[in-house]
C-alpha cells in the first residue's frame, strides 16, 4: 500500500497559491496513474486505485494545513482494521 498526501488549504482563495501545491500533485496523480473519481472520506478528497501492482490511496485533507493529521489518521486507522480482519 502507498499513501499519497497532498497538503494544502482548502479555501477557494487559496486554489493557486504555492501553499497549494500538494493538491495539484495529487491531482497530477491521479490524472497520469487513472485514479479514481475523488470522493469525500476521512475528512478529504480520497482517491484510490492501483499503480502495478501496489494499492494507492492519494488524499488531499480538506482541514487546514495545521490540522491534516486529523485526516491521514483516520484514513490509517480505517485502512489497518481491513488489515486485520
Amino acid at each position: 500500500m502507498l499513501l499519497f498526501v497532498g497538503l494544502g488549504n482548502p479555501t477557494p482563495g487559496s486554489q493557486n497559491n504555492r501553499h497549494n501545491i500538494g493538491f495539484k500533485v495529487i491531482d497530477a496523480i491521479n490524472q497520469n496513474f487513472c485514479l479514481s473519481k475523488q470522493k469525500p472520506k476521512f475528512k478529504g478528497l480520497l482517491t484510490t486505485g492501483n499503480i502495478g501492482k501496489k494499492k494507492i490511496y492519494a488524499i488531499k485533507p480538506l482541514t487546514f494545513m495545521n490540522n491534516s493529521g486529523i485526516c491521514i489518521r483516520e484514513l490509517l486507522e480505517v485502512q489497518m482494521q481491513d488489515i486485520m480482519e
